[in-house]
C-alpha cells in the first residue's frame, strides 16, 4: 500500500486548467465578435484588437517588471480585454480602449494580487471607468450596416420612442456596443459553455427571470429586456465568471436575481439606459455575504 498522502482540499482531481477555460470561453465569444464586426465594419474590429492587445501587454508588463516574475499566459488576460471591447461602441477611440485594458487589468485585477483574487469582474472595472470618465464617447452608437449615429433601443425606450421589432433584437441589426446587439451569436456561445459545462445555468437564469418580471412590471415588453442592452452578454458571460460569483447553489441564484433586479431598477429609475455593469459590480461586492448566507450547513454539526 501507498503512504496516505494529507493535504488541504479540494480532493478531486480534474483535467480541466484555468487556461482551457479561458480559451473556451474566447472561443465562445467568436459569434458575437464576428457579428459585431459584420455588423459595424472594420472600426469594430480594430477596438477589439487595441482592447485585447492592451490587455495582453499590460499584464505580461506588470507581472514581469512589477510582481518580478516570469508571466505565464493563461488567456485570462485576453479574455478580459476582447469583453471589454465587445462591451465598447464600435466607433470608440482606441486611445481610450486601451487605457480601459490598462485600468481592468491593473485596478480591476493586478492590486488584489492577480487571477483568483480579484473581488470585482476586470472587464467591467474598465467599462464602468470609461463611462464614468467619458460619458460622450462611451454614449455614442453607430447605425448597423452604416456610419451614420443612431441611438439604442434603452435610449429609445428611455425617450418613449418606437421600438425595434423583436426579430431586430434578436439578430442584432440595432445600434449598440459591438458584442452586445446580436442576441443570436450570443447565444450560440453561451449554449456551447454550457454543453461543456463551464458556466452554471443557475445565474443566467437568475437574471433573465428576475429581470424579464421586473421588466414587466414596469410595462416593458419582454423582448425589450431580455434582448437590449448587454443583458445576455453580463448575465452569461460576465455575472458567470468564477472568481467574482458565489459558489453555493442557492447563492447562485440569488446572485442571478440581484442583478436582474438591480439591471432593471437603474435602467427605469436611474439617469442611464443601461444598468448591467453597474449590478453586476454591486452584486460582485456582496458575494461574501451572498456565501455566507447560504452556505449549506455540514451534516451532524451544531450551531
Amino acid at each position: 500500500m501507498g503512504a496516505l498522502v494529507q493535504g488541504p482540499g479540494p480532493h478531486i482531481g480534474s483535467p480541466e486548467l484555468t487556461r482551457t477555460i479561458m480559451w473556451s470561453v474566447i472561443i465562445a465569444l467568436i459569434p458575437a465578435s464576428l457579428a459585431g464586426v459584420y455588423f459595424f465594419g472594420l472600426t469594430a474590429l480594430v477596438v477589439l484588437a487595441t482592447t485585447s492587445a492592451a490587455a495582453v501587454v499590460t499584464e505580461y508588463l506588470w507581472l514581469k517588471y512589477v510582481r518580478g516574475y516570469e508571466p505565464r499566459p493563461d488567456g485570462s488576460a485576453l479574455l478580459t480585454g476582447l469583453l471589454l471591447g465587445l462591451t465598447l461602441p464600435p466607433t470608440f477611440s482606441p486611445v481610450l480602449a486601451a487605457l480601459g485594458s490598462v485600468v481592468a487589468i491593473i485596478l480591476g485585477k493586478q492590486v488584489y494580487g492577480g487571477l483568483g483574487n480579484n473581488p470585482f469582474n476586470p472587464a467591467l472595472v474598465g467599462r464602468t471607468f470609461l463611462l464614468i470618465s467619458f460619458p460622450v464617447a462611451m454614449t455614442t452608437w453607430q447605425a448597423p450596416l452604416d456610419a451614420v449615429t443612431t441611438a439604442t433601443p434603452l435610449s429609445l425606450l428611455k425617450a418613449g420612442e418606437q421600438l425595434p421589432s423583436w426579430g431586430q433584437l434578436f439578430i442584432g441589426n440595432i445600434g449598440g456596443s459591438i458584442g452586445e446587439t446580436s442576441v443570436l451569436a450570443l447565444l450560440v456561445g453561451a449554449a456551447f459553455l454550457l454543453w461543456k459545462g463551464y458556466i452554471d445555468w443557475r445565474i443566467p437564469a437568475g437574471v433573465l427571470i428576475s429581470s424579464a418580471v421586473l421588466g414587466a412590471g414596469f410595462g416593458v415588453p419582454v423582448s425589450v429586456t431580455l434582448f437590449s442592452g448587454g443583458l445576455i452578454l453580463g448575465a452569461f458571460f460576465m455575472a458567470t465568471d468564477y472568481v467574482t460569483s458565489p459558489v453555493t447553489p442557492a447563492g447562485r441564484w440569488l446572485f442571478g436575481v440581484g442583478i436582474g433586479i438591480i439591471t432593471v431598477v437603474i435602467r427605469q429609475l436611474g439617469g442611464y439606459p443601461e444598468g448591467v455593469s453597474f449590478a453586476i459590480l454591486l452584486m460582485n461586492a456582496a458575494v461574501p455575504l451572498i456565501e455566507r448566507a447560504t452556505w449549506p450547513k455540514p451534516m451532524g454539526a451544531v450551531k
